[in-house]
């Protein structure tokens, strides 16, 4: 059995690793590339804010595998839960993006994020509001579990 916190953790990342070569394999894409080097892509000007904004929305899940550990139970299931409705809506949201609609890697690796996101909110949905320890009983100190 996997620790809550722990799995949590590990499908943050899994999403992070997604996202990260959804983006990259665009870098193979001519289109892209001469977008990027324009500083527009699809009508969206890379302006300071523009570049600002996109990093604040993109350190969201870098936290949550840090907040997934780190927070105690019954705040831990709320941000998840939370942090997986609003990823949910964005990719929703960056799924209707551009003229032609998704190229068939990016459609497929979209796919693979909604799952990842429904089993982050899943996982925290049906976690127990407590750390799931009976009172008295000895807590793992992390190093039972190899951390």
């Amino acid at each position: 059995v996997v620790n809550v916190k722990l799995k949590l953790a590990l499908l943050w990342i899994v999403l992070m690793w997604f996202y990260a070569y959804n983006d990259i394999m665009s870098f193979f894409r001519q289109d892209m590339v001469e977008g990027i080097l324009a500083g527009n892509i699809e009508g969206i000007t890379f302006t300071q804010p523009f570049m600002f904004a996109m990093a604040l929305l993109m350190s969201f899940p870098i936290f949550m595998i840090l907040l997934s550990v780190m927070l105690p139970a019954r705040l831990n299931r709320g941000v998840n839960i939370g942090a997986g409705i609003f990823h949910l809506v964005l990719l929703g949201i960056t799924a209707t993006v551009g003229d032609e609609g998704p190229w068939a890697y990016y459609a497929l690796y979209m796919a693979f994020e909604g799952v990842i996101i429904a089993l982050i909110t899943w996982t925290a949905w049906k976690w127990p509001t407590t750390d799931g320890v009976p009172h008295g009983a000895p807590r793992a100190t992390g190093v039972e579990l190899g951390i």
